[in-house]
């Protein structure tokens, strides 16, 4: 059976949080297995199923699954020899149906398919999604922000960086690069430019396997500082997606900043992953945004800035807006960068790794050492988790790698008889909030 995910994320582009399925724990650097007959039967199966039972809009969820399952019924899968080919025409054939940039499936064990025309872009160093804080000339602050984990490990930083730029006269917000994240940590962000109490989104999820629906509103709450009162220029590109539309989108819906910039991707629907077998994912949509002001949202038609001009020139443009000498270079236009990117590692991430492997290979209790959402997650992978942790052997150190771009650190964990590597996240008090699975390092690391 297929296995949903605890997880409500506006975007993958965060990478997936938390312990991956069971299935989803391969080793990487290899060939990937070939598929037979029955592989390509079971997963198209598990996909049909899963957007039947997930997928918000009903309607088209059983159109994809209908199309699908007729397509393995007449062969039109058969020449996908390994389970990433027959992932990519899933996801190729789903998306004919519901024009859903959201939905998508993929191999744990092959690369995932380029996204757009060119090479993907390089990830740009950030802290918890944010890249830097400046002081521009003429008293404009400046922040860009490329992603919204969750809240609960993201917090630290965004109220660093805001309270850095406190006492600006006008504020600008680059989400040009953004590429979603967390609905708690969109409304977190929204939250210093508003008061407190404010509607700001809700999601409308489905309850699986029926046609009921709950509904999350999320509203503003007190920062440590406020920009209520000063303009607010917020710059957007064609590539900002998810999350990123969301908080331009609030912005403009509340009428409480200038979007600049261009038409946004259009992603509108928040997605989990679920394991459908053979180390396959599909990322399925089983949420809507709903703004409380428009009653709808920017699905399919991205977010149209009130200033339209090429993403490379949005700064310039918001710069000339604020009064200010138009610059098209953040580097050029800082006066003083009051925040950067943390290289060093979150103190405590190093223990709370140790203290979590010892309490699975020793078989004690996790429930205090991670979030009870994670610990959800890893509960029914324990047996097989203690059983890796046997063969690997006594956990012999654990070296901070570096800082993740989403508010965790990445270490190597060298064992008595071989090395993985990890990323982990912690939340306010310490807790492990999320952790990727063990992976084999490769020859180069």
């Amino acid at each position: 059976m297929c296995r949903r995910r605890n997880v409500m994320l506006w975007a993958l582009s965060l990478v997936l949080p938390l312990a991956l399925p069971a299935a989803a724990q391969v080793p990487t650097h290899t060939l990937a297995p070939a598929l037979d007959a029955a592989g390509r039967r079971a997963i198209v199966e598990e996909f049909a199923r899963a957007m039947r039972d997930h997928y918000i809009f009903t309607e088209r969820a059983e159109q994809v699954a209908k199309r699908t399952t007729d397509a393995l019924a007449s062969g039109k899968y058969d020449d996908a020899r390994t389970a990433g080919e027959l992932a990519a025409r899933l996801s190729a054939d789903a998306s004919i149906v519901t024009h859903d940039k959201h939905l998508s499936v993929f191999s744990m064990q092959e690369p995932r398919p380029p996204r757009g025309d060119g090479p993907p872009a390089e990830m740009p160093a950030a802290d918890a999604g944010v890249t830097r804080a400046d002081i521009l000339a003429g008293g404009v602050g400046y922040i860009e922000v490329i992603g919204f984990p969750p809240i609960s490990f993201s917090k630290r930083a965004v109220d660093k960086a805001m309270t850095s730029l406190s006492g600006s006269r006008a504020l600008i917000i680059d989400v040009r690069r953004n590429g979603g994240g967390d609905p708690g940590a969109v409304s977190y962000l929204v939250s210093f430019l508003v008061s407190p109490g404010r509607s700001i989104n809700d999601i409308v999820s489905r309850v699986a396997k029926t046609t009921e629906t709950t509904r999350e509103s999320y509203r503003s709450v007190r920062t440590p500082v406020s920009f209520f009162d000063i303009p607010v220029y917020v710059l957007t590109s064609k590539t900002t997606f998810s999350g990123g539309e969301e908080f331009a989108y609030d912005i403009q819906a509340l009428k409480r900043g200038t979007l600049i910039g261009e038409t946004t991707g259009g992603g509108a629907s928040p997605v989990g992953p679920i394991d459908i077998g053979h180390g396959v994912i599909a990322m399925i949509p089983s949420g809507r945004a709903e703004n409380p002001v428009t009653k709808t949202n920017w699905e399919g038609v991205g977010v149209r800035p009130d200033v339209s001009v090429n993403a490379e020139n949005a700064l310039s443009a918001a710069l000339a807006k604020a009064g200010s000498k138009p610059v098209a270079d953040i580097a050029a236009a800082s006066t003083k960068r009051v925040f950067s990117p943390r290289t060093a590692q979150l103190p405590g991430s190093d223990a709370a790794i140790r203290r979590l492997i010892g309490a699975i290979a020793s078989g004690t209790t996790i429930q205090d050492l991670v979030t009870p959402q994670l610990a959800s997650e890893i509960q029914p992978q324990i047996t097989q988790n203690r059983t890796e942790l046997a063969s690997l052997g006594r956990l012999l150190s654990v070296d901070f790698w570096r800082p993740t771009p989403f508010g965790g650190d990445e270490f190597k964990l060298t064992f008595a008889n071989g090395r993985r590597k990890t990323i982990v996240s912690l939340d306010g008090q310490g807790k492990i909030a999320g952790m990727l699975p063990l992976a084999p390092l490769s020859p180069a690391e």
